[in-house]
């Protein structure tokens, strides 16, 4: 045997070193943010949801066929449901059945929004229909009726609906002009109430199909910001109705419009200082319900309204000491037996069991831990399927909980992050997860939580090629015993005997963790560690891991327990002989870069570097909806919103920022950024300064990458006093 030692010691050395070299290779610029390869990453498929019990569709491309599949659950079996490549030749050029703006739901009738116009298709039938003629008008929000024989949507801001066999078009609404908006949504309600995914669009349909409950919004009283487009010679004003903490609200009515007669009975037409939304109807469609909330956001109250007559009665109210959100995943039972509601009302969100009156029927989940979301009521076998963090914050996983009570069974088991979809009955469901070490994977499960089998991984061998960072996941020991989770991912090369720059990546809002156990979207910060910085995210006691209880410290309070817990994990780190304490970075965008601006004003003490991207900088400036529920009004709360101003603590301003900012921001004005600047300027501070122009919120295609490399440029310039090159780094 001793005549082999040598040789295999020469084989092991070998493979040693090949092993050490397939690990070293670093990420390009181009992999990166451009898709060049190799690429690290695959794409696992879009499972598009449940056709029954037993087969779910399965989104594929192959060979330039793009299809809809129709996959047997147990036997993954396959099958073409759609062919979509193959219906694109049904319909005119620039029209794609993958990309209709509404469907039935057993995908034979297609909604299509284009050229200023509205299309119909029938894919039984093959029949393809124009609806409206109006070219010089744009529709807006087109909807199929529940049972696909009719299409509603707004045209300059009135409501209309079209027989889709007839042709016949009636139009429900008359008085819609540049103020007054029927079924179109108010920018501060899309932006904050119904949701940037509403698109705008502010009416639902009856389940009869003959009724659309609807909201119009009066934004005269409402005061107008000027936005700048500075093309051409003279440039051009774009005016937004858009209040801020203070100022008169849209008028918001409710109403419910019969398509028969044409007739809009109001249910709801208190002009005082409210909010009104969220409308659902009963499933027999005689009652429509819907959510009143108070001007300080603290009362929500559910009422019922009759369809005919316009009566409203109380159903259920709730009020918090801090605030109170919509609900917006109430869960209405199909034989009229009740409602669940997710409330975090007890300090944490948990799921209740109502009745259509209002009496609570049962609690189904309770204690110190949140259920993020209701995934699938399975009403014959009376059970609930929700996300939630039982075990621990920074993960979310797939329980079922009975209606009748018990404690709730966890079904997966894989540490990390879950996303599922519960089969109609129960017996399979699908889980998207993944870890902070693992990329996503896609897996079929039983009911009981056992692997039927592996669909997708993303992960491709070429990561094994590659030198990453270290990723890890703890606790920073807080005041007032939080203990704060964090993740940071080290250098590829890290060597705890020499000094690390570090750069805390971060958002910092109310009930917005950025620290979760999963694989990210893509490499960024990677690639930012690859750069020789620690790249760390912290999440402070209002982020939503210590549920509602801790998100409401904010209240009257923003920047207080952010820059408190920022700081804390900044004195944590300089404890750390490998951290560079003079190169202690932050960046954020949106509330981000008002967490990054406080930081190198207020914590300068702390904070060395910073990128502000599209930041508030004073709390006056933002829009009434958001602010007023966290901050009340100025006139209410002036002490809260003089510290919460970053312009507040402008003089304690010592180390180095970039602010960016689009100069068409819509969301977060520009206005703060000016006001920030004037600020600095007047205190002769050095700052840097890049605007975007016409960019709204967020920095688009193609100034994309001008914003990436001047963020790149900005960390290797301070940190090593080297420019960055995207195209050989």
């Amino acid at each position: 045997m001793k005549r082999f030692a040598l040789p295999l010691l020469i084989v092991f050395v070998a493979a040693s070193f090949f092993f050490a070299q397939a690990q070293d290779k670093r990420l390009t610029f181009k992999q990166v943010y451009m898709g060049a390869e190799p690429r690290l990453l695959g794409s696992v498929p879009r499972v598009q949801g449940w056709l029954d019990e037993n087969h779910y569709l399965e989104s594929k491309t192959e060979a330039g066929t793009s299809t809809l599949n129709k996959v047997n659950a147990e036997t993954g079996e396959s099958e073409i449901f759609l062919n979509y490549t193959e219906l694109k030749k049904d319909l005119p050029k620039g029209f794609l059945v993958e990309r209709a703006d509404d469907r039935t739901s057993d995908y034979t009738k297609f909604l299509f929004n284009g050229n200023k116009d509205i299309y119909f298709y029938n894919r039984t039938t093959k029949e393809w229909k124009q609806l409206t003629t109006s070219p010089d008008i744009e529709e807006k929000n087109p909807t199929l009726s529940p049972d696909g024989n009719k299409a509603a949507f707004t045209r300059e801001n009135n409501l209309y609906v079209v027989d889709i066999n007839s042709g016949k078009e009636t139009r429900l609404t008359f008085d819609g002009n540049e103020t007054i908006k029927n079924g179109y949504a108010s920018w501060v309600y899309m932006e904050e109430i119904i949701g940037r995914s509403s698109n705008y669009k502010a009416y639902w349909w009856a389940p009869n199909s003959d009724m659309i409950v609807y909201l119009r919004f009066d934004d005269s009283p409402v005061p107008k910001f000027p936005l700048y487009r500075a093309d051409g010679v003279h440039g051009e004003i774009e005016w937004e109705y858009y209040p801020k903490p203070g100022d008169a609200n849209p008028i918001v009515k409710l109403g419910i419009a019969d398509i028969n007669s044409e007739k809009t009975i109001w249910v709801d037409e208190d002009t005082a200082d409210r909010y009104a939304a969220f409308p659902f109807w009963s499933n027999d469609g005689k009652t429509v319900y819907y959510q009143w909330l108070n001007r300080g956001q603290d009362t929500m109250i559910i009422y019922s309204g009759n369809p005919q007559t316009g009566e409203r009665k109380l159903v259920y109210t709730e009020t918090q000491s801090s605030w109170i959100e919509f609900f917006e995943d109430i869960y209405v039972f199909k034989d009229g037996s009740g409602f669940l509601l997710r409330s975090s009302k007890s300090g944490y969100s948990h799921l209740y069991y109502y009745d259509m009156n209002g009496n609570l029927k049962n609690q189904l989940t309770d204690g110190e831990w949140d259920v993020d979301e209701i995934i699938y009521v399975d009403e014959k076998n009376k059970t609930v399927y929700f996300d939630g963090s039982m075990d621990e914050s920074t993960q979310t996983q797939l329980y079922k909980v009975e209606l009748g009570g018990g404690s709730p069974a966890k079904l997966t088991s894989f540490e990390g992050t879950h996303s599922c979809q519960v089969s109609p009955g129960g017996k399979y469901f699908i889980d998207r997860y993944s870890s902070i070490n693992s990329p996503t994977k896609l897996e079929l499960f039983n009911g009981n939580g056992k692997s039927i089998k592996l669909i997708a991984d993303a992960k491709l061998p070429s990561m094994d090629e590659f030198a990453l960072g270290k990723v890890e996941l703890f606790r920073i020991p807080g005041s007032d015993g939080y203990e704060l989770p964090a993740k940071w991912i080290l250098p590829p090369d890290f060597d705890e005997s020499k000094k690390y720059p570090v750069v805390f990546n971060i958002y910092a809002g109310p009930g917005a963790a950025t620290v979760a156990n999963s694989f990210p979207y893509w490499l960024a910060d990677h690639y930012l560690a690859q750069q020789g910085i620690i790249v760390i995210s912290v999440d402070h006691r209002g982020s939503g891991h210590f549920g509602k209880k801790g998100i409401a410290l904010m209240h009257r309070n923003l920047g207080k327990w952010e820059m408190e817990d920022l700081i804390t994990a900044v004195k944590w780190l300089r404890e750390k002989p490998f951290v560079d304490s003079t190169k202690i970075g932050i960046t954020g965008g949106s509330y981000g870069g008002y967490a990054t601006c406080m930081a190198l004003t207020y914590g300068s003490d702390y904070f060395t570097h910073g990128i502000a991207q599209y930041s508030v900088t004073d709390w006056r400036l933002y829009d009434n909806v958001y602010t007023e529920r966290l901050m009340d009004t100025p006139d209410e709360n002036p002490d809260g919103y003089k510290f919460g101003s970053a312009l507040t603590h402008v003089d304690k301003y010592k180390g180095k920022l970039l602010i960016t900012h689009g100069t068409m921001d819509d969301n977060v004005h520009m206005q703060n950024t000016i006001q920030l600047v004037d600020k600095l300027q007047n205190l002769n501070k050095d700052f840097e300064l890049m605007l975007y122009p016409n960019a709204r919120h967020g920095i688009g295609f193609p100034k994309f990458f001008h914003a990436l490399r001047e963020e790149y440029d900005f960390w290797l310039g301070h940190f090593f006093n080297r420019k960055f090159d995207m195209n050989k780094d």
